[in-house]
C-alpha cells in the first residue's frame, strides 16, 4: 500500500521512534548534549568557595564548584583513581577540598590532586596530570555553561548567536541585565516526555488558545496560533487592559532599568539549542534549563529572576510566578499525554506540521544534521 503524500499545507514530523528509541537518545547524548554548550548551574547558587553542584550532561555527571579565588570550575565528577563518583549529592559545600569517599583521593578546588593515602611514597605521580578532568566553562546571563567536547564550539556563535538571531541584535537582550537579577522563585518539573517534545511545544503557539487561557488573556495575539518568537525582533504585545505579566493581568513590578521603551509591555521568547528557553518581560526574566535524563524523561528547572531590590524587599512575586507556572504545567501535561503515542503504530511514520508550525522542521533538520541519523 502506497502512502498518500501530504498536501503542501502539511509537513511531516520526525517518526515516532525518534522519541522512544534508546539508541536515538544515546546518539543525542553523544553528539548534542556532550558536544555543545549546556546551561548547567546558576552562578549565584554557588555563592562561596567550596559550594558545588552536580548536573547530568548527556551520559556524564559534571561537578561545578567555586574555587578559592572566586572563579567557577567544572570537572567530570569522577575520581581519577578507580572511577568512583566524587560527589554523590546534587548540591553541597566542602570546606577546603573535594575528597573521594572510596579511597580518600583528595583534590583542590582547582582540580589538582593534593592528597591520597601513601601518596608521599609515590613521588613519580604527577598531581596535575592525575587531577580531575576539567570541562570547558563560560558564564553568560548569570549561568555557568559547560561543554564536554575536547574542542568547544564557538560560544559566541552557537549560544549568544541565538539571541541575535531572535532579537536582531545582542544589545536587545543585554538591556535586561539578566546576570544582575536575583532569583525570586525556582520550580523543578520532572516531565515524563522526550526532550524534543518540550522544544517543539515551546516553538509553536498553535496550541495556545486551546490549553493556555491565562497566557492568551495577557497576550491576545497568541490566540492567533503563530509563534511570535519566530519573527525576528517581534515581541507579543500585552492586551490593552493588562497591566503586567501576571496570572490575572494585574500590575507587576517596575520595568527593569535597562529595558527600552519599545520593549515595554511586550513578551519575547528565545530558544537556545539544545535545552534552554529564555522568556523576557519588562519586569522579570524566566529561564528554563532542561536536563534530558532518558528517552522518556526530562527534568526542567525554571527560574524567575527579578530586580535585586524586589527580591530583597520580600515582595510577593506569586502572581507573576503563577502565570508561567500554569503555562509550564499545561505544556508538560500535553507533552506527557503525547509521549505514549510516540510508540503507537499510528505514529510510526510520524505526524504533520500545519503552516504555523512549519518552522519546527528547521529544528528537525538541525537535529538530524547533528546526529547523522534519519530520526529513528
Amino acid at each position: 500500500m502506497t502512502a498518500t503524500p501530504p498536501p503542501p499545507s502539511l509537513i511531516a514530523t520526525l517518526p515516532g521512534a525518534a522519541y522512544t528509541d534508546p539508541d536515538v537518545f544515546r546518539r543525542e547524548q553523544e553528539r548534542i548534549f556532550e558536544a555543545m554548550w549546556f546551561c548547567a548551574v546558576r552562578g549565584a547558587d554557588l555563592d562561596k568557595p567550596g559550594a558545588f553542584r552536580t548536573v547530568q550532561v548527556g551520559r556524564e555527571s559534571v561537578l561545578v564548584t567555586r574555587d578559592r579565588a572566586g572563579g567557577l570550575r567544572a570537572f567530570l565528577n569522577i575520581c581519577r583513581h578507580r572511577g568512583a563518583r566524587l560527589c554523590l549529592e546534587e548540591s553541597g559545600e566542602v570546606r577546603r577540598n573535594l575528597q573521594c569517599p572510596y579511597h580518600a583521593w583528595t583534590y583542590d578546588l582547582d582540580g589538582r590532586l593534593v592528597a591520597a593515602p601513601n601518596l608521599a611514597r609515590m613521588p613519580d605521580v604527577d598531581r596535575v596530570a592525575y587531577g580531575l578532568v576539567a570541562v570547558h566553562l563560560r558564564e553568560w546571563l548569570g549561568y555557568a555553561w559547560v561543554c564536554l567536547a575536547d574542542e568547544a564550539p564557538s560560544f559566541e556563535e552557537t549560544v549568544m548567536g541565538a539571541a541575535v538571531e531572535r532579537l536582531g541584535d545582542a544589545a536587545s537582550l543585554a538591556r535586561y541585565r539578566t546576570e544582575e537579577l536575583a532569583l525570586g522563585r525556582r520550580i523543578t518539573y520532572d516531565v515524563k516526555a522526550n526532550w524534543k517534545l518540550l522544544v517543539e511545544n515551546f516553538m509553536e503557539c498553535y496550541h495556545c488558545a486551546t490549553i493556555h487561557p491565562e497566557l492568551v488573556d495577557v497576550l491576545p495575539e497568541f490566540a492567533e496560533g503563530y509563534a511570535a518568537q519566530y519573527y525576528v525582533g517581534h515581541g507579543a504585545a500585552f492586551g490593552e487592559d493588562v497591566k503586567g505579566f501576571t496570572v490575572d493581568g494585574s500590575e507587576g513590578f517596575g520595568k527593569l532599568p535597562g529595558v527600552a521603551p519599545d520593549q515595554d509591555r511586550r513578551y519575547y521568547a528565545i530558544t537556545v539549542k539544545p535545552t534552554v528557553f529564555v522568556n523576557l518581560v519588562p519586569d522579570h526574566v524566566i529561564l528554563h534549563r532542561m536536563f534530558p535524563l532518558a528517552e522518556d524523561r526530562t527534568v526542567v528547572e525554571c527560574d524567575w529572576l527579578y530586580a535585586p531590590e524586589v527580591v530583597a524587599s520580600g515582595a510577593d512575586v506569586s502572581t507573576s510566578v503563577e502565570l508561567f507556572h500554569r503555562v509550564n504545567l499545561q505544556d508538560f501535561e500535553a507533552c506527557e499525554r503525547t509521549q505514549p503515542a510516540m510508540a503507537s503504530r499510528a505514529y510510526r511514520a510520524g505526524g504533520v506540521l500545519v503552516p504555523s508550525e512549519h518552522h519546527i522542521s528547521l529544528f528537525h533538520t538541525w537535529l538530524l544534521d547533528r546526529t547523522g541519523g534519519s530520526g529513528a
